[in-house]
C-alpha cells in the first residue's frame, strides 16, 4: 500500500521516543552517570536514544586518537633532583622541518656564559588553528619528546593569543602520556630500553659499563 513505508518508520520513530522515557525511569532521571548508565547505554543492551548527550556525556578516546601535539617532560617527583620537570625535548627541529603546515616554531636555548647552544628548547610554539593532527612531528622525533594530546576541547573566542600554544602550556608530565596511552607508552619504553629519556638511558649504560670494568680491574 502507498504511504507503508513511513507509517513503519514513523512507528520506528515513536518506539524510540517512547522507550528513552522509559530508560528516564529506570535510571531515576539520572542517565548522565558515567559509572552506571554510559556503559549500558553504548552497548548492546540500550534502549531508546542512542547518541551520546554531549557535553554531559563523552566517549572515551582510543590510544592512538590524534589531536594538538604537547611536549614530553619529566615527572616532578622523579627520583633524580636533576631531571624533575626538565624537557625531553633537545630542541633538534626535525618536528618543524617535517610539520606539513609549518605550523611548529622553537626557540632553543643558549648557555648564558658561553652563547654557545643547549639542547632543550627555551621556548616552542604550536598554532593550533593550523596544525591537522596529522602526528608527523610525535612520528619523526627521535626522543619521543613530542605526543599527541586527546584534549580536543580547545574553543575559544580568542585565537589570536589564546591558539598559539607556548611551552608552558604544551609541556606535560611523563605520567600524562602513560595515563591516556599506556599501551603505546610501555611499547615505547621496550623500544628505548626503558622508561627514561634516551640520553639518560645512555648515560646509565656508560656507567653501568664503566663501574664492571672497574670492578673487574680491581678483581685482577
Amino acid at each position: 500500500m502507498y504511504g507503508s513505508g513511513i507509517l513503519r518508520g514513523m512507528g520506528v520513530t515513536i518506539r524510540h521516543f517512547v522507550t528513552t522515557y522509559l530508560d528516564d525511569l529506570k535510571w531515576g532521571f539520572r542517565r548522565h552517570i558515567p559509572d552506571e548508565a554510559f556503559p549500558i547505554r553504548q552497548g548492546i543492551e540500550t534502549r531508546g536514544v542512542y547518541t551520546v548527550e554531549y557535553p554531559e556525556e563523552k566517549l572515551a578516546m582510543f590510544e592512538r586518537f590524534r589531536f594538538v601535539p604537547f611536549l614530553v617532560i619529566e615527572n616532578h617527583d622523579h627520583p633524580d633532583p636533576a631531571r624533575q620537570g626538565k624537557d625531553w625535548c633537545t630542541a633538534c627541529g626535525i618536528c618543524a622541518k617535517v610539520c606539513p603546515p609549518q605550523c611548529i616554531w622553537i626557540v632553543r636555548s643558549s648557555d648564558p656564559e658561553t652563547g654557545r647552544p643547549v639542547t632543550e628548547p627555551e621556548n616552542f610554539f604550536i598554532d593550533i588553528d593550523v596544525c591537522m593532527n596529522c602526528g608527523l612531528c610525535a612520528e619523526f622525533c627521535p626522543f619521543d619528546a613530542i605526543k599527541m594530546d586527546h584534549d580536543y576541547e580547545l574553543a575559544s573566542y580568542d585565537r589570536t593569543s589564546a591558539h598559539i600554544f607556548d611551552k608552558a602550556r604544551l609541556s606535560k608530565e611523563f605520567r600524562y602520556w602513560q595515563a591516556i596511552a599506556p599501551t603505546r607508552a610501555q611499547e615505547e619504553a621496550d623500544a628505548r630500553g626503558g622508561w627514561d629519556h634516551k640520553d639518560v638511558i645512555k648515560q646509565k649504560e656508560k656507567e653501568a659499563k664503566a663501574k664492571a670494568k672497574a670492578e673487574a680491574e680491581s678483581t685482577e
